[in-house]
């Protein structure tokens, strides 16, 4: 996997402009430039290649961040925890190299950076607040603005280490599929349900996205738009190529144990991601990453509908101004 170990000063340097920016950024996040400039030259070009051309795994990691002083893993549900850290400079200023970072009105409250940590109670949740296994997905499949980027950055392994990143590239499992397996994938005969961090607090049946391809483009530029829990189709053919594209990212899948300051990069439309299953202690030092969304460009027709900064409008008003 593509890799870039920060040397001692880039670490120092970055540390510096990532604290400074989450102090500023939480006292005035709306006035806040994301100055990436600043970041290390060579750790710069190293993102902005994957943000240009994620190649054929569409993953990388950077590792050697320095992670603060961190207070106990929390074990609720919780937004906007960790407030003036280091981590969420961090995390600003790389979604900013790869794009502009963004929330989502109707996930976590639009927040831009997302604690990933087990809950007590969730623990079979389908969710980053589960300690089960969490199958192969790209995020909000069911959005028609989805991330083109994220970024998991870890600042505690699980107990026993077992929780590990499972990485799989679209580019790499179709050449394991029959031609005709992707042409159905390439069909809109699929449809996607809501994710449950996007259906919190509602009852009743979660709703559905409009029909989908899961694979798109072609050779070595395939794209996908999947979730092995969510994504669904009414026909035999649609339902036994989703088995059979499971199957193939199983089969290509790489397993990486994140390490404090480890920060992995993930193409959204090439890489899908999972969790291998781990124990949950609630004892304050269980596993936690945090997550942040970038997108390469933010469209001028959802600028003036965003009910805040680098916040996305909610899933049924962005379809509404598509259909506009």
């Amino acid at each position: 996997m593509p890799s870039y170990p920060l040397t001692v000063g880039e670490r120092r340097a970055f540390h510096q402009l990532a604290a400074t920016l989450a102090c500023r950024f939480d006292s005035a996040p709306q006035e806040t430039v994301i100055p990436v400039e600043g970041v290390p030259a060579g750790l710069a070009a190293f993102v902005s290649r994957f943000a240009k051309d994620s190649g054929r795994h569409g993953f990388a990691v950077i590792r050697g961040i320095a992670i603060d002083a961190l207070p106990p893993t929390p074990d609720s549900y919780t937004t906007g925890f960790l407030t003036g850290h280091s981590t969420s400079g961090y995390l600003l200023l790389v979604a900013g190299l790869l794009g502009s970072p963004v929330g989502y009105a109707d996930e976590k409250g639009g927040t831009l950076i997302h604690e990933v940590h087990p809950v007590r109670g969730e623990e079979a949740r389908i969710e980053n607040t589960g300690s089960r296994e969490f199958g192969f997905h790209t995020e909000n499949v069911h959005h028609p603005l989805r991330p083109d980027f994220l970024g998991l950055l870890c600042l505690r392994q699980d107990h026993a280490g077992l929780g590990a990143a499972r990485l799989s590239s679209v580019r790499e499992a179709a050449e394991g599929l029959p031609a005709e397996t992707v042409a159905i994938l390439g069909s809109p005969v699929f449809r996607s349900l809501y994710p449950t961090s996007f259906t919190r607090g509602s009852s009743g049946a979660r709703p559905s996205s409009r029909p989908h391809p899961v694979i798109s483009g072609q050779d070595d530029g395939l794209l996908m738009r999947f979730n092995v829990h969510n994504t669904y189709s009414h026909e035999s053919r649609g339902k036994a190529a989703l088995r059979e594209l499971s199957a193939a990212l199983d089969a290509s899948c790489r397993e990486v144990l994140l390490e404090p300051g480890d920060l992995i990069l993930i193409d959204n439309h090439v890489a899908a991601h999972g969790r291998s299953a781990f124990t949950a202690r609630y004892d304050g030092n269980d596993r936690w990453l945090r997550r942040f969304y970038s997108l390469r460009t933010v469209p001028a027709w959802i600028r003036d509908h965003m009910p805040a900064p680098r916040v996305l409008p909610s899933v049924s008003e962005v379809c509404r101004l598509a259909r506009a």
